[in-house]
């Protein structure tokens, strides 16, 4: 039982990846800046990837870097899934700014996004994605033309039945085609590119027109006539956490050389065992964004999973006398990380909008380590 990351991660981890049981208790976060400090004056990480919207980070990333805005505006515009404003990602982006200042680039902490610009049950249009990589290509194809309005992709009905959906119209196949092309082009006129412009501008292109590619993707299994929705649902988080392992798998190509990077997001996102989830009156399964990442990388992969206690902010009581959560409860006075817990009953005491999936045997047997909550501060 220990609040120090170094008795857990050894100096040869690439990748700790720090699950949260809930996105709704920001406990969590706060243990997160704690250990991401610990990793990177200890065990020399430059990086971190949260679980948001790997285009819409880069603002975070010019900010703690370059200096580039305002907190606010990277804040505002820097985050998807309302995660800006979080009083813990606020104090995590001016540390990493006060951290950076003065550094040589080589030293600074990088903020990455990993997530697609999406929910599972809405994604928007591939349009101001794949023309900002046709701008910065000095092209004049007529996306806007092919995609038509942004509304029609970005409805939930377009996601949930595939009548509705755009993402096999004879408009999308082609835009699909186009997109390929325009990666062609882009690592084909690489050299010069950048030359022209600056490495750092270059991959600005690349992050945006992967990220049209991967809507383009999405939108296309959305349209596919898979029934029952249980079946739908589950083939979408799988397509979902796909595209999250692959922007991961990206960032660590640029970082390895640097040093380790700190993954933040829900366990079922980062645990090495497939996810599977019982909600909205359906049974899910898909294979994990840390599964992928795990089976295909030769890197380190630590799964650090959190746990959680009580939560006045949620609404989580006590645990129940025999859970997980209520053998490590008596444990930490606020929170700890820990090694061997023994096998115990799942609660059941949850409900759907707390949004929190409680410690369950295939997590506890695939983590490295426990990270216990005991309750909101």
């Amino acid at each position: 039982m220990s609040q120090d990351i170094r008795e857990f991660v050894t100096p040869s981890t690439d990748i700790v990846a720090f699950g949260e049981p809930t996105h709704q208790e920001p406990g969590f976060a706060r243990v997160r800046n704690e250990l991401f400090a610990q990793l990177v004056s200890s065990r020399g990480f430059r990086s971190i990837a949260l679980e948001t919207d790997r285009v819409s980070a880069q603002l975070v990333n010019d900010f703690v870097c370059d200096g580039i805005g305002t907190l606010e505006t990277a804040l505002r515009d820097g985050f998807s899934h309302g995660f800006g404003e979080l009083e813990f990602n606020r104090e995590l982006v001016a540390w990493m700014r006060s951290h950076n200042d003065g550094r040589p680039s080589a030293e600074q902490l990088t903020f990455h996004g990993f997530d697609t610009p999406m929910e599972t049950m809405s994604a928007p249009s591939p349009r101001p994605y794949l023309e900002q990589a046709r701008d910065y290509l000095g092209l004049d194809h007529d996306i806007a033309g092919l995609a038509g309005d942004d509304h029609r992709w970005s409805r939930t009905e377009a996601v949930m039945n595939y009548a509705d959906s755009p993402g096999a119209t004879p408009e999308a196949v082609r835009l699909r085609v186009l997109a390929d092309d325009l990666l062609v082009l882009l690592y084909s006129g690489a050299p010069s590119l950048i030359a022209k412009t600056s490495r750092a501008a270059w991959r600005r292109a690349e992050v945006h027109l992967t990220a049209g590619i991967a809507l383009l993707r999405y939108h296309e299994h959305c349209a596919r006539p898979v029934e029952p929705m249980d079946t739908r649902v589950s083939e979408l988080g799988g397509v979902r956490d796909a595209l999250m392992a692959r922007n991961l798998l990206s960032i660590r190509s640029h970082e390895r050389a640097r040093g380790g990077t700190l993954v933040f997001s829900h366990n079922r996102h980062l645990q090495r065992v497939d996810s599977v989830l019982d909600m909205w009156d359906m049974k899910l399964r898909w294979s994990s964004a840390g599964a992928i990442v795990n089976a295909v990388s030769d890197e380190t992969y630590t799964f650090v999973a959190g746990s959680l206690g009580s939560s006045e902010v949620i609404g989580l009581a006590e645990p129940p006398a025999g859970t997980y959560e209520a053998w490590l409860q008596p444990r930490f006075a606020d929170w700890g990380l820990i090694r061997g817990v023994p096998e115990a009953a799942v609660r059941t005491d949850t409900t759907p909008p707390q949004g929190y999936f409680p410690l369950d045997p295939p997590t506890v047997e695939d983590a490295d380590v426990v990270m216990h909550l005991v309750s909101s501060r």
